[in-house]
């Protein structure tokens, strides 16, 4: 009675909290709503809106005039949005930002000119620009004579501008220099004294708000450097909207397909476990909107990828529980020790993962970071939720009362298969469908193609997706090819999205204008609405860039992997062999982007590391259960071979049931997902699928090929 009002108690802690945590997810709390999910911000691919990203030119670039740069940018793009944001990359980059933003042409016109604010004669000719203005400041001054209020603006010109300023006032002495902003006259002060020390005020402005006004004209037009646009993007809110709706849907029906699979499959701990997702999903609400992190689409692949992955550390510690009851152990015993015999491969697994998350966050940029840092929180949140959450929801099921066995359910007698046997037929097979892959590859180089889709991040150039208002054909297809041709004078890549009359046109970099002409053309001759069109500008300097990050993304987080199982596994035959396993997947799943021409874009990088993380994860449980079947000592070959196969027999359930998981999510995201979705979940789904073959079949033939040298020398003394 004691234990099942303990079990009652705590089973309504759980309740309590998440109730709490929905309420405070569609509430919020205190006066600015904290923590309601509504209010999470939104990146530009679910808003809509414009960014931009500049790169500084020029030989004298700090980062005194890079911090200066951005916050006069940042002054610019308040005109458009209060929402902005204003960031500096690396050494010469700035990032813009601009959420709900609809004038595209206009944003990207204004933001970059290095000056918009041009001192006049009195004639009208420019005699110098806002670039020679170091500073400009309100002030509010008395006046000696009157003791009235004078409110002026104080000025300082650059070296530049104190010569030129110089020479103006003293040929316009006692005429009026009139400054001009964006084209309109904003002052027009009479020049009283020959002015040679790079200072000057300006006078007669009825107010301090006013005297404040024209200080943030002359300021924010007048850029410490020079900028080039190097990629820009343009989304509208329509196609924002509709690829929020169809993520959060994905997400919901695989969440849902993902509860009931572990309830059917795994009972009461089912159970425990679908609690605990609840709170996860929960918690990981909370997480985005407190840390203030900007939820884009490919953030959203990573939460949604994330709950299944949320699973895996509760099918191992299931299968343990399992296995410790099919062995004759009571309920309460097998509960406790399947929570300690699957604790290192959840951490071990959970930190490769992290391992790549962290270097895509470092190396990535933009919306990879946005991938990163939901798959990190997703992960460590995971872990946290099936350790802690679980178990403790687990304990109070069992104190209710609900401790029969068939509850919870017994492994199965397992066959052992003969995984090391097959093992060179296993890499034979392997080896022919990467031999195809390159041959492929080739035949695409050969034929005029580059050797894999590359899109526009890895390549350079203007994309544009335009929603017709009528159903693509062949027929409209030449149209739309002929109408962009005519306008801009080459013949563009016209493409089709699938089942969304979508038609995606890439070109030749092209300036605001023309991208703004190119809009109006759709709208007057196709009557699609201006919200259907999202543009995106990359320059050939970042699609350089994109391709060093690729290479070395993968490198680097295969070596971080690598030396951490080496250290953890006291053996770096574990690590080579895993590696090897990496390669294997990596090479199969870019034999896909070959043969099917799935774009390579910026999701690629995120795509292959998730594809690394998740099987270096499944790879890791088969380690663990080598590392505790062997008895120690010099095992001679049969030996370590029959310790293999049935270490890996042993895990294989765990081993589908996780890829299972984890490809409903990514499947449900493949068939809902917008058609950026698609291209990241099917080389996804391939990865699972690959990542579990690779585990099952290739890391533990590998690691006793490695092994029986060893044994085969120790045999031989």
């Amino acid at each position: 009675m004691k234990n099942k009002k303990k079990g009652i108690l705590q089973l309504l802690l759980v309740v309590v909290i998440i109730g709490a945590l929905t309420g405070i997810c569609i509430f919020g709390v205190g006066q600015w709503n904290r923590g309601r999910a509504a209010q999470i911000d939104l990146g530009l691919d679910l808003a809509g809106g414009v960014s931009v990203t500049y790169e500084a030119t020029g030989d004298k670039i700090t980062a005194e005039k890079m911090e200066l740069t951005k916050d006069k940018l940042r002054q610019r793009v308040q005109n458009f949005s209060l929402e902005s944001d204003v960031y500096i990359e690396g050494d010469n980059r700035i990032n813009v930002d601009i959420p709900g933003a609809t004038d595209a042409k206009k944003v990207l016109d204004e933001l970059g000119r290095p000056a918009s604010v041009e001192f006049r004669d009195p004639d009208g000719n420019v005699l110098l620009d806002g670039s020679m203005v170091s500073k400009a400041e309100a002030v509010t001054n008395t006046n000696s004579s009157t003791g009235a209020a004078e409110y002026l603006v104080l000025l300082n010109f650059n070296s530049k501008g104190t010569k030129v300023f110089a020479e103006a006032t003293e040929k316009f002495l006692n005429q009026k220099i009139s400054i001009y902003y964006d084209g309109e006259l904003v002052s027009a002060p009479t020049v009283q004294a020959v002015i040679t020390n790079g200072e000057a005020s300006i006078s007669g402005q009825a107010s301090f708000d006013e005297a404040n006004q024209l200080a943030t004209y002359i300021n924010i037009g007048a850029l410490p450097l020079e900028l080039k646009e190097i990629r820009s993007n343009v989304v509208g809110a329509k196609l924002g909207l509709e690829a929020l709706d169809k993520s959060l849907l994905a997400g919901a029906i695989g969440f849902i397909l993902v509860l009931i699979f572990m309830i059917s499959l795994y009972r009461i701990p089912g159970v425990a476990a679908s609690i605990a997702l609840v709170l996860y999903v929960l918690l990981m609400l909370l997480a985005l909107n407190g840390l203030n992190i900007t939820l884009t689409l490919p953030g959203v692949a990573g939460i949604v990828l994330s709950i299944g992955m949320a699973v895996d550390a509760n099918v191992i510690i299931f299968t343990r529980i399992k296995e410790e009851i099919a062995k004759g152990k009571t309920v309460r015993s097998s509960i406790k020790i399947g929570f300690e015999k699957a604790l290192s491969a959840i951490v071990d697994g959970n930190v490769t993962t992290l391992l790549a998350a962290a270097v895509l966050y470092f190396i990535g940029s933009g919306t990879v970071k946005g991938f990163a840092t939901t798959l990190a929180i997703g992960i460590i949140l995971s872990m946290f939720t099936a350790l802690v959450v679980t178990k403790f929801v687990l304990n109070a099921l069992f104190a209710l009362g609900l401790d029969n066995e068939k509850l919870y359910g017994a492994a199965k007698e397992y066959k052992v298969r003969n995984y090391v046997g097959n093992f060179k037929k296993f890499a034979a097979g392997s080896l022919v469908v990467i031999l195809i892959g390159f041959a492929i590859m080739g035949y695409n180089k050969v034929s005029g193609n580059d050797i894999l889709n590359f899109g526009l991040d890895f390549k350079g150039g203007t994309s544009t997706s335009v929603v017709m208002k009528e159903e693509c054909t062949d027929e409209l297809k030449v149209k739309v090819s002929n109408a962009v041709e005519n306008l801009l004078g080459e013949t563009p890549v016209v493409s089709e999205v699938s089942g969304e009359n979508t038609y995606v046109i890439k070109t030749n970099n092209l300036t605001s204008d023309k991208r703004a002409e190119l809009e109006t053309m759709f709208t007057e001759q196709f009557g699609v609405a201006q919200d259907s069109i999202t543009s995106e500008t990359i320059s050939a300097t970042v699609s350089n860039e994109m391709k060093t990050d690729a290479v070395k993304a993968v490198l680097i987080a295969t070596v971080c992997m690598l030396l951490y199982i080496w250290i953890r596994f006291k053996d770096i035959r574990f690590g080579s062999s895993a590696v090897i396993a990496l390669l294997h997947d990596v090479l199969i799943v870019l034999t896909v982007y070959a043969v099917v021409r799935i774009a390579v874009g910026n999701t690629f990088i995120a795509c292959m590391l998730t594809i690394v993380g998740y099987s270096i994860n499944a790879t890791i449980v088969i380690f663990d259960r080598i590392r505790e079947n062997l008895r120690g000592g010099n095992l001679n070959t049969e030996e370590l071979a029959e310790v293999v196969n049935r270490s890996i027999s042993q895990t294989f359930t765990r081993s589908i049931n996780t890829s299972l998981t984890t490809l409903i999510m990514v499947v449900v995201l493949y068939i809902f997902g917008v058609d950026a979705l698609r291209e990241f979940a099917l080389p996804l789904i391939v990865g699972i699928v690959c990542g579990a073959y690779s585990s099952i079949c290739i890391t533990g033939g590998m690691w006793y090929v490695l092994k029986a040298r060893v044994a085969k020398k120790n045999n031989k003394r």
